[in-house]
């Protein structure tokens, strides 16, 4: 076809992507090294090319046109034309079909083929040998999209009255009862009244869904006959993966965005935040070998990091690096999150490898051009961000170091929880982390609040498989075992996996409630993994990235005691302030702010030789409110396989024990029960929570 034609009118170089204005369609984009781009339209099953039409380069890069008379559900699709030169970065071959970037609706089901590629795989010549082959009848399209209302928002609860809940789409609802079958695995099942029902009984805040964008499996994983499940693979980052729709939906992008939309109005009803686990960091088309479907083939100098010889910067550990010190890809970033909080009334963002956002050369900076443009924004400086505060880059861990209102991931706490309940931490790092990891987030203006607290994650054993299995088991996912974190902490005891022995299934149960007692007691912001109040099992995978079956999809029935285990304790998280403090305890109580005391068994203060004993681990604390002549709380912690004794005070109640055997686990429903001995035996591997009882209610 020609590669121009007068029914293309001059364009506006804003905003960027295809957009419905005056009676047409605006398109906009951006290329700073590419010679010219063709418009490609096609019919409306995006099988036959209809038109060719040559965009306008006008100022800093941007290439625009207006197409009068076209309207919502225009397919399209962009070539660009340019220099083939891979040691510089430029990859221009105008025999590939490009998905626009900006795409709100992507057309067509995508399958591995070499004419994906821009050069000849397996050439002798490398990538320097170009491919020549059309690849447009089996390319994605974009499609232009009708202009969507304002999504309805809701104000963000106080960042202290968070609990987090990390969740897999699909994988939640798969095998739930309650669910009708023809919704499972949807976003349509999320907000299902049996979802809903079962998110306010456990007394969590905000869902926090891993990635939704429209995501490609990898092309080892999709040969091998597998997926990538979780969905870290994004290609476009306005729209809706379709593979999380209801299956009546996934063929229509119009209809499985009104479903998502839906989804997020129906939990907002509810009283839930949602947040997106975004990926910003890298695409999917993969390492220099990869394929040419959007960016690479616009302008893969500039969308990516590359280092010598045009190979590409791999701080994603996924192949590539998206470029986040252009001021262009900062622009499609922020375009894409307000289409999330505009379009589709999300409430935030979990930003994946998020390091990676802040290296402006190559290292971290908190003041990096993406922070600053986000903390100034008039929409997204107000909605939930979080960050996973690493990469694989140097210098990659940044735990406290996120700027603003970020919250980070802090696996600090994983670890020492973890080690302390299971191995041998010590009492002062357990200590540290149960107050918030000051050592961590004590500066600047962050409080405990910015940490986020969790034991257990997506990437990882769930917590039913960190008591269960003190090896890794990941042969399903065809890596012969090498994939996973290998020194994750985790015990079996001492029985590998499943097992009927009774000693060491009440073992594991009262570990389990242990974690999660610590977890929702702890100062900052707790993250539930979705299955472990039901002690989901992922047979000791901790890798389940590409397990789009049993083994990822949640289990519903293992165990309910765990779910009654979290009720009580997010009950009583809400009950009482102190444990939801949202400034730092002070050191002492000279200091007229609220503060605790740290306590050995025998009742008096930790002292430095105490902190330094290393074989006792149990010990307690004391948390007293700003101004009180007596402290509120004290918990008490026994990480130790047998009992232990702890002296106490006049004037307390028991409110909660983890192990269920002095107090029922739902214990909260009643009144707490007086303690009137001097000494109170705690159960093993326990945690128990006393409250300070009236005076009138204390022992003559």
């Amino acid at each position: 076809m020609s590669a121009a034609s007068p029914a293309l009118a001059p364009g506006r170089a804003h905003p960027l992507g295809a957009h419905l204005v005056d009676g047409g369609v605006n398109f906009a984009l951006w290329s700073d090294h590419a010679e010219a781009i063709e418009l490609c339209c096609f019919d409306a099953r995006g099988e036959h090319e209809t038109a060719r039409h040559r965009l306008v380069r006008g100022e800093d890069g941007v290439h625009s046109g207006f197409l009068p008379g076209a309207g919502a559900g225009l397919v399209y699709g962009y070539r660009a034309y340019g220099p083939w030169a891979p040691q510089q970065g430029h990859r221009y071959n105008p025999h590939k079909l490009l998905l626009d970037p900006w795409a709100r609706e992507i057309l067509g089901r995508f399958h591995w083929d070499d004419r994906h590629h821009g050069h000849v795989r397996g050439h002798p010549e490398g990538s320097h040998a170009v491919d020549v082959r059309d690849n447009a009848e089996i390319a994605l399209k974009s499609r232009v999209a009708a202009q969507l209302p304002r999504a309805s928002r809701q104000a963000l609860r106080p960042t202290a009255d968070l609990v987090l809940y990390e969740v897999h789409v699909k994988g939640y609802s798969m095998r739930m009862q309650g669910i009708p079958e023809a919704l499972r695995g949807s976003y349509a099942a999320l907000a299902h009244p049996a979802s809903i029902a079962h998110l306010r009984r456990l007394g969590v805040t905000t869902l926090c869904l891993l990635p939704v964008h429209y995501s490609l499996s990898e092309r080892a994983l999709a040969e091998a006959g597998v997926c990538n499940y979780w969905g870290y693979n994004t290609l476009g980052y306005f729209a809706p993966d379709p593979r999380l729709a209801t299956r009546a939906h996934a063929h229509d992008p119009t209809a499985v965005a009104a479903e998502f939309r839906a989804m997020v109005e129906a939990l907002h009803e509810a009283g839930f935040e949602v947040v997106l686990d975004v990926v910003y960091n890298h695409s999917a088309e993969g390492d220099e070998d990869g394929p040419t479907l959007s960016l690479r083939g616009l302008d893969a100098a500039a969308w990516y990091r590359h280092e010598g010889e045009g190979r590409l910067v791999n701080w994603s550990g996924c192949g590539n690096t998206l470029n986040l010190a252009h001021p262009r890809v900062v622009q499609f970033v922020l375009d894409s999150l307000r289409w999330w909080v505009e379009a589709m009334g999300v409430d935030g963002f979990r930003f994946d490898l998020a390091s990676i956002l802040g290296r402006t050369r190559q290292r971290f900076d908190p003041d990096a051009p993406f922070f600053v443009a986000l903390r100034q924004d008039p929409l997204l400086a107000g909605v939930r961000l979080i960050a996973e505060p690493w990469d694989s880059g140097p210098e990659g861990w940044q735990v406290g170091r996120f700027p603003g209102t970020f919250l980070d991931w802090n696996d600090r706490f994983r670890d020492a929880v973890r080690g302390y309940w299971l191995q041998r931490v010590p009492r002062g790092e357990f200590a540290r982390r149960l107050l918030g990891s000051s050592d961590l987030f004590h500066h600047g203006h962050r409080r405990p609040t910015a940490s986020v607290n969790f034991i257990t994650a997506h990437d990882g054993r769930t917590l039913a498989d960190v008591v269960a299995y003190a090896h890794k088991h990941n042969h399903a996912n065809g890596e012969q075992n090498r994939d996973g974190r290998a020194d994750e902490v985790a015990v079996n005891f001492g029985i590998e996996g499943h097992t009927t022995d009774p000693l060491t299934l009440a073992q594991r149960r009262r570990a389990r409630h242990a974690l999660l007692a610590t977890l929702l007691l702890a100062q900052g912001t707790p993250m539930l993994l979705a299955g472990d109040e039901h002690a989901n099992s992922q047979r000791g995978n901790n890798n389940a990235y590409c397990q789009d079956n049993p083994i990822g999809w949640l289990d519903w029935n293992v165990d309910e005691e765990a779910a009654v285990l979290i009720s009580a304790l997010t009950r009583l998280r809400r009950r009482e302030p102190l444990l939801r403090h949202s400034d730092w305890f002070a050191g002492n109580a000279g200091e007229g702010k609220a503060h605790v005391r740290w306590l050995t068994p025998a009742g008096t203060g930790m002292g430095v030789a105490d902190w330094h004993d290393h074989d006792r681990r149990d010990f307690g604390c004391e948390l007293w409110a700003a101004g009180a002549r007596a402290p509120r709380l004290k918990l008490l912690f026994n990480p130790m396989l047998i009992e232990r004794e702890f002296a106490l005070d006049e004037g307390w109640a028991l409110a909660f024990d983890s192990s269920g055997e002095r107090l029922p686990l739902a214990g909260l429903d009643l009144a707490p029960v007086p303690v009137f001995t001097p000494i109170l035996l705690a159960p093993a591997q326990t945690l128990l929570v006393l409250v300070r009882m009236p005076d009138e209610e204390s022992p003559p």
